[in-house]
């Protein structure tokens, strides 16, 4: 009798710990599904103070890798640190080694290194996710085409025809991550074997949603095709229209396509007075007329108002009879 007890005692232990056990993932599932639902990033992208959601979204990013390292095959829960790896990346860490002053060499390059690092570890979470959703995803690159940095191809996988809508993010932030961290070390030479690639997964999502994110791939586009060499992709014609496609698709509410345009086309061409242009209308967007975008605003608008102030760096003569030496920069040497 006594071992039938025991027996049953510990039938009902273990049951009650697989109950716990399932209760325990159950719990983990709702709070990352909730946590990664649609529009949950809004709570970032939306916040009117850069400065609360810098200090803010490494604690953020942390959380979400503690709840992968629980649920590591979550979808939602790869595409949303991969993302914010991203965004933190290219807003809080290369975004402002690019204004620092030219003479702190060693600190510019210290970031830049950590900006890349941070991208390719959101590279490899938003990969991971794909590859759980398409198996085979990671490998159908290897192919002649997509792996010649040289070589500009149409081309994609064919896996690609088994994507929907609702992977545009991943496919997106992907190609961010991977071409931001080419960007910061052009002589990585595995990275620009990969230029194809990444330009690949942007297509891709421009087919499935040309629209997404107020033209948010029109401007990748614009900031690609004037970026790279013409032997890699790069057309200036391309970029252009794809930087009239972005204000279109974003009604004049995002300050970013001005801002690229005046980086990436009017400083390489030398012209100040379409450089001094755009940025003005950077200025001039109404920050609070796109809530869902009242974070990059505001930081890419303060990007405009630094590169206008800086014009010295980027042109040799610029204003009305005036030579800019770029007196701070040699005051501050």
């Amino acid at each position: 009798m006594k071992c039938r007890q025991s027996l049953c005692l510990a039938l009902a232990a273990v049951c009650l710990a697989f109950s716990a056990c399932s209760i325990n993932n159950m719990a983990m599932k709702t709070v990352s599904d909730a946590l990664t639902k649609d529009g949950s990033s809004e709570v970032f992208t939306s916040d009117p103070d850069p400065i609360l959601v810098g200090e803010a979204l490494p604690f953020a990013i942390k959380m979400y890798e503690s709840l992968l390292s629980a649920n590591p095959k979550h979808q939602g829960l790869l595409r949303m640190t991969g993302s914010l790896l991203v965004m933190y990346a290219n807003a809080y860490v290369q975004g402002p080694a690019e204004q620092m002053p030219r003479w702190m060499v060693n600190e510019i390059q210290r970031e830049m290194d950590r900006a890349k690092k941070l991208y390719l570890r959101g590279l490899d979470l938003l990969y991971r996710g794909l590859e759980l959703k398409y198996p085979g995803f990671t490998g159908s690159f290897q192919n002649d085409d997509l792996g010649n940095p040289n070589l500009v191809s149409n081309k994609t996988p064919e896996i690609f025809g088994k994507m929907k809508k609702d992977d545009v993010t991943s496919l997106y932030w992907s190609a961010v991550a991977g071409i931001c961290a080419f960007s910061i070390d052009p002589l990585d030479f595995g990275m620009s074997l990969r230029i194809q690639e990444f330009l690949s997964l942007i297509n891709r999502a421009y087919e499935l949603d040309p629209g997404y994110n107020s033209g948010a791939l029109d401007e990748f586009l614009l900031l690609f095709y004037a970026s790279v060499p013409q032997s890699m992709g790069g057309d200036r014609d391309r970029a252009v229209y794809h930087y009239e496609l972005a204000l279109e698709k974003s009604g004049g509410l995002l300050v970013s396509p001005y801002v690229s345009y005046a980086q990436k086309i009017a400083v390489p061409e030398q012209d100040y007075e379409t450089f001094k242009e755009c940025l003005e209308k950077a200025l001039a967007v109404d920050l609070n007329a796109d809530p869902s975008n009242r974070l990059v605003n505001t930081i890419n608008r303060k990007k405009a108002q630094h590169l206008l102030d800086s014009a010295g760096q980027y042109f040799l003569y610029y204003g009305d009879d005036d030579w800019d030496w770029d007196d701070d920069w040699y005051d501050e040497y």
